[in-house]
């Protein structure tokens, strides 16, 4: 896309008070367009409070879960790196300037997207690396020229290492994302083998982000930083501050009326359902539809290639509710999704904060429904606890709860039989077989 003829000035964004701008730091221009283009104006607390360090070349750490902007705040500081220091020489096929590793396919998708956004005005080159996907494809990819970012999930990075495909001997930055789920998902080893193959921590910048900092964590980045800068932003202000609670008492057979008339008196176009099961999220699904409401699931049954087609549809509003189980809990970002629903709380008060951080992103506001009825009633004080905040609940209206009625199935009308007189074969008898 053309960058010629744009100027930061264009970009007016008045100072205030406790806020900082993109425009307080010393951005390429052609970042600073992207930046304009998605609306953003000032910093999150992370944005911040770790780029005047990053953006200095110090490593760091961070405590921050998916909706503070620390996507953002690395790929900035990536950017902005990779423009001011472009190299001359010309670099071996499959070996990376940057490499972000994250422990999901849905994360990796969501980053690199969001680098893609944000470096649209300059030619830098991003190749995603994950399992689930066409193989020749991606080593295709990495072939085809200069390879300035990837972003990887271990397993698919490392088989191309095997192969020789890729070489991370050049690598300038290393990002870790989500180390607390690496470590959960038992991937440290393949990642410690990843970050041994890069070159020593004190010829690289290293960033890694988690959302506890344990004693596991903390050893882990002492290991992989060198003399980092820390920055911690707690859960529970993405939940309380960006985020309208609110929680509807029902019965469970009252549930699927108020989220249908949820969805149609407010006329949502674009809405995120959450259920604890595959099953419940596919008769869900099948229940919206029969109702007339164009929907889809998302749950680990789902092939990769078909979870990416649903999240593009969904994203371009072909799909107006998609029902999903926590796997779409991380990892997800959907620009202007202002509203998502726990049809039923879950068991754990973090996949709580995960599910609601769907919405209310990088400083916008946003709105989560939650029903509490017989059963799930009992899961709201651990979760008031979590997020250190009481959670009033109320009795939705009783227009709200008025059962919706299925929408007929078309019907086609029959082919009118023809007046023609039917001709019938001549009769031939069988012949005998004795």
């Amino acid at each position: 896309m053309l960058h010629e003829g744009w100027d930061v000035s264009l970009f007016e964004v008045p100072p205030v008070e406790d806020r900082t701008r993109f425009h307080d730091f010393e951005l390429p221009s052609s970042l600073v367009h992207a930046i304009a283009d998605l609306g953003f104006q000032y910093c999150t607390p992370i944005q911040a409070e770790i780029l005047p360090s990053t953006l200095a070349g110090r490593d760091a750490t961070g405590k921050a879960q998916t909706g503070t902007g620390k996507t953002a705040a690395f790929l900035i500081t990536i950017i902005t790196k990779l423009l001011a220091n472009p190299l001359e020489k010309k670099r071996s096929k499959g070996s990376p300037r940057v490499l972000i590793l994250a422990p999901t396919r849905e994360l990796v998708m969501q980053i690199s997207e969001e680098a893609r956004e944000l470096s649209k005005y300059t030619s830098l080159n991003i190749v995603s690396v994950f399992g689930g996907m066409d193989y020749v494809k991606q080593r295709t990819r990495l072939a085809r020229g200069d390879v300035d970012i990837i972003v990887a999930t271990p397993g698919r990075l490392l088989d191309f290492k095997r192969r020789g495909d890729l070489t991370l001997k050049e690598v300038e930055i290393l990002i870790i994302d989500e180390a607390d789920r690496m470590l959960d998902m038992g991937f440290i080893p393949d990642v410690r083998n990843i970050i041994y193959s890069t070159p020593h921590k004190d010829k690289r910048q290293t960033m890694l982000f988690s959302a506890t900092l344990s004693e596991d964590i903390v050893r882990l980045a002492t290991q992989w930083t060198r003399q980092p800068v820390t920055i911690e932003i707690e859960p529970e202000q993405i939940a309380v501050d960006s985020v309208e609670q609110i929680v509807y008492i029902v019965t469970a057979e009252e549930k699927f009326s108020l989220l249908f008339n949820i969805i149609d008196k407010k006329n949502l176009e674009r809405v995120l359902v959450f259920c604890n099961r595959r099953d419940e999220v596919r008769r869900l699904a099948e229940k919206l539809s029969r109702h007339g409401i164009r929907c889809s699931t998302l749950s680990g049954d789902v092939p990769q290639k078909k979870r990416v087609q649903r999240l593009d549809q969904f994203k371009a509003r072909k799909i107006r509710v998609l029902v999903a189980t926590d796997v779409a809990g991380r990892g997800i970002h959907i620009e202007g999704m202002d509203h998502v629903i726990n049809y039923t709380l879950p068991r754990d008060p973090e996949d709580y904060v995960h599910r609601i951080g769907r919405t209310g992103r990088a400083g916008e506001t946003g709105t989560s429904i939650s029903f509490a009825d017989e059963e799930d009633a009992f899961y709201l004080p651990p979760i008031e606890e979590f997020i250190d905040q009481e959670l009033g609940c109320i009795r939705p209206d009783d227009s709200w709860l008025i059962k919706p009625k299925p929408v007929k199935a078309k019907t086609f009308e029959r082919r009118p039989r023809s007046t023609r007189p039917r001709q019938r074969k001549p009769y031939q008898k069988r012949k005998s077989t004795v």
